[in-house]
C-alpha cells in the first residue's frame, strides 16, 4: 500500500514553520531575555468563531494536558 504525500504530511505532528518565521520567533524570544517556550493555542472568538493565539511561556508553566513538541531549532 502506498501513501500519498498528503497522507504522510497529515500524520506528522507539531507545527511547521518557514525559516523566516523561525528567525522571527527566535529574535522575539531573545528580546524577552529568558529561556522561554512558544505556546500556541486556539480560543473562541474571531470571525470564524475560533482564533489562534501565540505567546512565550516559562517552561515551568507547561501543564500535563499540554502537547509538547521539542525542536532542536529553539534550543
Amino acid at each position: 500500500m502506498t501513501q500519498t504525500i498528503s497522507q504522510t504530511i497529515s500524520q506528522q505532528r507539531g507545527i511547521q514553520m518557514t525559516d523566516s518565521a523561525v528567525r522571527q520567533v527566535l529574535a522575539l524570544r531573545e528580546k524577552q531575555g529568558k529561556d522561554l517556550c512558544l505556546r500556541v493555542g486556539v480560543r473562541q472568538g474571531g470571525c470564524s468563531g475560533m482564533s489562534y493565539v501565540m505567546d512565550f511561556a516559562d517552561p515551568s508553566t507547561v501543564r500535563e494536558d499540554d502537547e509538547v513538541f521539542d525542536s532542536k531549532v529553539f534550543r
